[in-house]
């Protein structure tokens, strides 16, 4: 049901307009359903007004095509919420709690303006609201709002505007992940409240962490939506990619081991450092071999690439952590026979990861072919057009590298305003929904051909469903060209020979990225059963084709909870 008979561009099914009297019964029992939280024991209710919902389509032309008293004018338009926030206090008294969470920035082409905003804040108010909490976009606008492309706090800007229009006090919302940017937006008054939701999946005792002062800490929420806005749209159990014991706390529960071990592990990437973590924490003695100079493994590259930056916030939590443990930590190079025979290991976990599967056609070996963690790291090197083969999770992730004009930047110092102007924000706010005219032509520093043996109409398929869409919009908008049904024929000093469509071309670009899968790094593996220990092996070395970081960092802890 709906204000009107108008399908959301994201559901299949067209919903049927409220008639009069089912208003009014709705009305009753947005009411009683509030009177039976008080009855239960509850302080106060949150009325969700927000993202798009039932209440936030009454607001809006966008959604309400109504002709009688709850549609037409802004006031009409608004007279539902404002008759629900109205019912639940005359049902639940003067001492409950009512929150509205208002929709800010609609983001949706006839989205409400920012007087309709301010209006339907202060009718919220006078009907007995006591906060107003802030959503941010629609669930159908084509803005990311919540995913890690997203800058920290990009929609504060609003939260502050709103906050001088009432006496209410206001919650900020939406890619707030640190106490130092929540303490910053109350501290410089863009907000009197924060609310969090995504942060405390990553880490339940975000808060405590924060009270105690020890906010390095925290294992922080990356933005990645993963495990659980991925999850929860595809049917599954809502958890997080960072802490897989979110929503599962009894399965991943920690327990001392019932005799201590010497452990050791070989990789120093996500699943190695879930599975040294989560042994040591249970008491095993635990050293980690990690061949690279530095732990992260697969986030090392993630980091890397603009919008990601928030992934070393992971290798942060699990170095600390390893800090605290007291776990041995090697880098530089690989584990030797001599280190496993001396070390006096019980058991030994092989999590060495992948390395990057190597093009097999005539002149792979042609001085302009890199592999994907060749130009990751040595961007320097890479031509101003360049042809990257594969078009997955990493083939997208180097063309929003090599394409972005900047590179990544210092999440700290988020760039709003460039953010904003890229997406079509009206920061002004003149604009119904603060949505500017589409931008479709955004700079790029590079000409880049994006290829795939696929069907051109499956390109971003295999990418997060819940972010997956803005990533394909990030590097089209780049200018990426993206072709598809491709056959890779040769290549030689004039560049990359395919057919694509079947029909054969010639590709002059200066540099070939690689991006065409991943396979098992299992050269330590054989080493470690030489010793005849018990050896497993987790995450990408234990099947690469299957590889993500939420099956890599499960695995590790799984794995050490066994132990």
């Amino acid at each position: 049901m709906a204000p009107s008979a108008v399908r959301s561009r994201i559901n299949p099914l067209t919903p049927r307009a409220l008639g009069e009297d089912e208003i009014l019964q709705t009305i009753e029992d947005f009411g009683t359903a509030a009177a039976l939280a008080r009855e239960a024991g509850y302080d106060g209710v949150e009325v969700m007004g927000s993202e798009g919902y039932f209440l936030n389509q009454f607001t809006a032309a966008r959604t309400n095509q109504r002709t009688d008293s709850w549609g037409g004018s802004a006031e009409n338009r608004r007279r539902l919420p404002v008759e629900v926030v109205g019912r639940v206090r005359k049902r639940c008294g003067p001492d409950f709690i009512i929150a509205y969470r208002i929709s800010v920035l609609d983001l949706v082409e006839g989205g409400n303006s920012w007087p309709d905003v301010a209006a339907l804040a202060k009718d919220v108010e006078a009907s007995g609201a006591n906060i107003l909490n802030t959503g941010i976009g629609w669930h159908e606008s084509r803005v990311p709002t919540i995913a890690h492309m997203v800058p920290r706090g990009a929609f504060t800007w609003a939260i502050k505007r709103l906050k001088a229009e009432v006496a209410i006090p206001v919650v900020a919302s939406n890619r707030i992940n640190t106490p130092e940017q929540a303490e910053q937006l109350i501290a410089h008054g863009q907000a009197d409240m924060v609310s969090l939701a995504r942060p405390l999946l990553a880490d339940p005792d975000f808060v405590a962490k924060a009270a105690s002062g020890a906010s390095s800490k925290i294992n922080t929420c990356i933005g990645c939506n993963q495990a659980c806005l991925d999850n929860a749209f595809t049917g599954r159990l809502t958890t997080c990619m960072v802490n897989p014991a979110a929503c599962r706390e009894v399965e991943f529960k920690i327990v001392p081991a019932t005799r201590g071990k010497c452990i050791a592990v070989l990789g120093g990437g996500p699943a190695g450092l879930a599975c040294a973590v989560t042994a040591a924490e249970r008491g095993h003695k635990v050293a980690l071999f990690e061949a690279d100079i530095d732990i992260g493994g697969q986030f090392n590259l993630a980091r890397r690439i603009p919008g990601k930056e928030d992934y070393a916030e992971t290798i942060r939590y699990f170095r600390n952590r390893l800090d605290e443990l007291g776990v041995e930590v090697h880098c530089g190079r690989p584990a030797s026979l001599a280190d496993l025979e001396s070390g006096g290991f019980d058991e030994i976990v092989v999590a060495t990861g992948v390395r990057p599967r190597h093009l097999d056609v005539p002149g792979a070996d042609h001085p302009s072919v890199m592999t994907y963690v060749e130009a990751i790291t040595d961007t320097a090197r890479v031509g101003a057009e360049v042809a990257i083969v594969g078009a997955g999770g990493i083939g997208f992730d180097v063309a929003t590298l090599l394409s972005h004009p900047h590179g990544p930047h210092d999440p700290s110092h988020p760039d709003i305003e460039g953010f904003s102007s890229e997406w079509g924000i009206d920061l002004s706010y003149t604009q119904p929904g603060a949505l500017l005219p589409a931008n479709h032509q955004w700079s790029s520093s590079r000409k880049i051909h994006l290829l795939q043996r696929k069907p051109r109409a499956s390109f971003g398929a295999s990418l997060s469903k819940t972010r997956g869409w803005a990533n394909f919009l990030e590097v089209m908008f780049r200018g990426v060209t993206m072709t598809g049904d491709v056959t890779y024929r040769k290549i030689d000093d004039a560049g990359l020979h395919i057919e694509a469509g079947g029909k054969p071309q010639t590709l002059k670009v200066d540099t070939i990225v690689v991006c065409a899968g991943q396979e098992s790094a299992d050269d330590a593996l054989s080493l470690a059963r030489s010793l005849g220990k018990p050896v497993h092996a987790i995450g990408g070395v234990d099947k690469p084709q299957q590889l993500d970081a939420v099956r890599a960092i499960e695995d590790g802890m799984r794995l050490a909870l066994s132990l």
